[in-house]
């Protein structure tokens, strides 16, 4: 298999490269770690007369803490870095949870964790995580910065809110309170594959196990994560006990409304988005517990 032919750029600053996007838009994809971008081309899905290769660019890389306790992580930080860091792991368990699932760790060695965000596929953890955590995505043009969160950033399969002459530049993590427990499951064929269904619980509660605040999303089920709102409605005010739980579960596989595909199909999706649901919640209720 190999790509149809393109003209290749490698930018050394971000300015080069918003200048290469203003000039080339929708014809230019820019190349980050390459996991998802190189495959696409060379089976043709992806046909870009530019290529704009982002890697020698100094600054879209690196972990530091917010002035508002939270994270700011660079788009260009490899997958395997966010994963080991000890920062993330302090100040964004949940994100730290979520990066043995992507892939397998020669991919997460090469993979950026802006590549993955901005690729936006359905069945990714990580636009999952963005949403659950209320992530911010921030955009940059020649001509101006924009801060988008990411419950607007991801619009359907394969897109998000970033315009042809963008590039995402940093992800912005709010401050991680120690109140919350959390979990990150998910269901593939093979360790490593896509998930055919996944879900990320957060979760709030007090010494009696009421819950204060809970966000739950759904990956691998619609065109975009999914924010079950109805069900973290349904538990807030409520003791988290095994019996509502299963009853917020049967909320998630009546909201989903999933496709069938050559994986699965949409009934199992539906019924699986239920049950991933409840583990989750039971282990994100478990940490929280021993949190509180």
């Amino acid at each position: 298999m190999k790509p149809a032919p393109f003209d290749y750029y490698a930018p050394s600053s971000v300015d080069e490269a918003l200048a290469l996007l203003a000039e080339h838009g929708d014809d230019a994809k820019l190349l980050a770690g390459g996991q998802s971008l190189m495959p696409m081309m060379n089976m043709r899905l992806a046909t870009p007369q530019v290529v704009v290769d982002i890697n020698r660019i100094d600054g879209l890389a690196g972990i530091a803490q917010a002035s508002d306790g939270g994270l700011t992580i660079g788009a260009m930080t490899r997958q395997r870095t966010v994963e080991r860091s000890d920062e993330v792991r302090q100040r964004c368990p949940l994100l730290t949870d979520a990066m043995p699932w992507l892939g397998h760790f020669q991919i997460r060695n090469r993979g950026t964790i802006g590549g993955s965000v901005v690729h936006a596929d359905p069945a990714a953890e990580l636009p999952a995580v963005m949403v659950a955590m209320e992530a911010e995505l921030v955009l940059r043009s020649a001509e101006r910065e924009r801060v988008v969160p990411a419950d607007e950033f991801f619009v359907t399969f394969l897109t998000t809110a970033t315009e042809p002459d963008e590039l995402l530049t940093e992800i912005r993590l709010p401050a991680w309170s120690a109140a919350w427990g959390w979990d990150i499951q998910e269901v593939s064929r093979r360790q490593g594959d896509f998930a055919m269904v996944g879900s990320v619980a957060m979760v709030q509660v007090d010494e009696a196990e009421t819950c204060r605040a809970a966000r739950l999303v759904l990956f691998g089920v619609g065109e975009t994560p999914v924010r079950v709102a109805s069900a973290e409605a349904r538990m807030v005010g409520q003791r988290l006990d095994d019996a509502l739980l299963q009853e917020v579960a049967d909320i998630v596989t009546e909201a989903l409304e999933p496709e069938g595909d050559i994986h699965a199909s949409a009934t199992y999706r539906k019924e699986v988005g239920g049950v991933m649901a409840r583990r989750t919640l039971q282990q994100a209720r478990q940490r929280a517990a021993g949190a509180s």
